[in-house]
């Protein structure tokens, strides 16, 4: 008989379980973010060979080929501090992983209490404690002291893999913040290079100024010579004073550009302000490597800022799911047990101290539950959002890429064009002097000669450093220099 009433109950408490979660299902409002889009062609524009090499798997130490960037870039890495302070949000949404994973096991805890009381007689408390004997003939000590140690737990039952989703969207979010070091390491590193090259560039340009006014400073001691013998006019010299002028003012120019520059080197190595070790001699006969770009779909794997957001979604998804099952009803167990004594001295006695307790709810919103319908609409449109910036980080890389594919084959062209004019201004200078010794030219002839001379050199300096940079930005858009 009992049998059948405890089957009978069991029965009755699965239906009603299931009636009340069909009714909170019914009850849950539901909101659809539509999927996001990732798709790529199968080749990059212009680029006929489907060829999956990838200069982005080349290691920085290899794509760099000059240990004085190579060291500046190791220093880097350890002492800058905007990378240090990344790397303590990477350590903190760790910490997030562990946070989360001890919501959904259960909490232990031990309690130890001391009290005394003293009741009024006339109480029904009491009362009853002044006519009730502890043991024959041994009273209620008054006033009553209690002492009590023992350990409780609580469990909330994941029914709904709150908690689990909760755990697993920090997760996300910490592989977001190590995708995030990483695409700052990768743009670090770009930018150290963009810088050295600068510097290099500079280097390059101090030199053909010092050069090109040691000329003119010989031409006008000539060319005065030549007025006192009243075989040039005033007007000559008085324009290549000014020209002399003109390009001491761009010396100093690019000497304080130098200093900024090496400072700006030294900020992103993190360290004070010193010389920057680097070899310039070389730096316009520098080779531009060939860039093997690969797919278009390698920049899914390969670019950090990409699985970032990629991380970042899928966090965004899980938050929905964790909002969701706020609306369905939270289950927790409850236990506790220990020792209760008025006494130190009956603490020990047993069974007669133990105590112990064990109590289930359940508690689900019913009435105004606007506050966790608004935290399901906010956490589905983060969810959207979190889709068109994923979009939008795929369609940047992409145009990225195109865009440094473009530019480097332009900037070739543009480099053999400039070499091809410095060449003919060089060997125009040579015509123009010999013109001018034999009086068959003035000398504001060689003056434009030799100002549109040291213009193109400036101008040839300044495309190989674009090149060397773009060849930076695109190793940094194929997702290379983290690794």
């Amino acid at each position: 008989m009992n049998n059948l009433i405890f089957k009978f109950i069991n029965i009755r408490s699965v239906v009603a379980l299931t009636l009340s979660a069909i009714v909170f299902q019914s009850c849950v409002p539901t909101k659809t973010v539509r999927d996001e889009k990732k798709d790529l062609p199968e080749q990059f524009q212009n680029v006929v060979s489907k060829d999956t090499t990838n200069s982005a798997q080349i290691k920085w130490k290899t794509f760099f080929n000059d240990n004085n960037l190579a060291a500046l870039i190791d220093t880097a890495l350890v002492n800058n501090q905007e990378l240090n302070i990344l790397l303590q949000q990477v350590d903190m949404a760790k910490n997030e992983i562990q946070a989360k994973k001890g919501e959904y096991l259960p909490f232990v805890g031990i309690q130890a209490a001391a009290e005394v009381e003293k009741v009024g007689r006339y109480t029904s408390q009491g009362a009853n404690d002044a006519n009730t004997e502890i043991k024959p003939g041994e009273e209620f000590p008054e006033p009553l002291q209690n002492y009590k140690v023992g350990a409780f737990a609580s469990w909330e039952l994941d029914i709904w893999k709150k908690l689990h989703n909760a755990k697993k969207a920090a997760v996300m979010e910490y592989l977001s913040t190590v995708e995030g070091q990483h695409f700052m390491v990768t743009s670090l590193i770009a930018e150290i290079a963009d810088s050295y090259y600068e510097l290099q560039a500079l280097d390059n340009k101090l030199a053909i100024l010092t050069q090109n006014l040691e000329l003119q400073n010989n031409g006008l001691k000539t060319i005065r010579l030549q007025m006192q013998a009243a075989k040039a006019t005033a007007l000559g010299v008085k324009r290549l004073e000014a020209e002399v002028y003109k390009n001491t003012s761009e010396l100093y120019n690019v000497k304080q550009e130098i200093v900024e520059t090496e400072n700006k080197l030294n900020f992103l190595v993190g360290r004070s302000p010193q010389h920057i070790s680097r070899d310039s001699e070389q730096f316009i006969d520098k080779k531009i490597d060939t860039m093997y770009v690969g797919i278009p779909s390698q920049l899914l794997t390969n670019r950090p800022d990409i699985r970032r957001a990629e991380y970042e979604l899928q966090a965004a998804k899980l938050d929905t799911q964790v909002a969701k099952a706020n609306f369905y009803p939270s289950f927790t167990l409850r236990a506790g047990v220990g020792l209760e004594s008025f006494k130190t001295k009956y603490l020990t006695s047993t069974p007669e101290s133990l105590i112990y307790g064990l109590a289930g709810d359940m508690v689900a919103p019913l009435i105004n539950r606007n506050a966790i319908k608004a935290t399901y609409y906010n956490a589905n449109d983060k969810q959207l959002q979190a889709v068109f910036d994923y979009e939008k980080t795929i369609l940047n890389a992409h145009i990225e890429v195109l865009n440094g594919l473009s530019k480097i084959e332009n900037l070739k062209k543009s480099y053999e064009q400039k070499e091809n004019q410095v060449m003919a201004l060089t060997n125009s200078i040579e015509i123009t002097n010999k013109l001018f010794s034999a009086a068959r030219a003035d000398y504001m002839e060689v003056l434009l000669t030799q100002r549109d001379a040291l213009e193109s050199k400036l101008q040839l300096v300044e495309t190989k450093k674009e090149q060397l940079t773009a060849k930076v930005n695109m190793y940094k858009s194929l997702g290379g220099g983290w690794n």
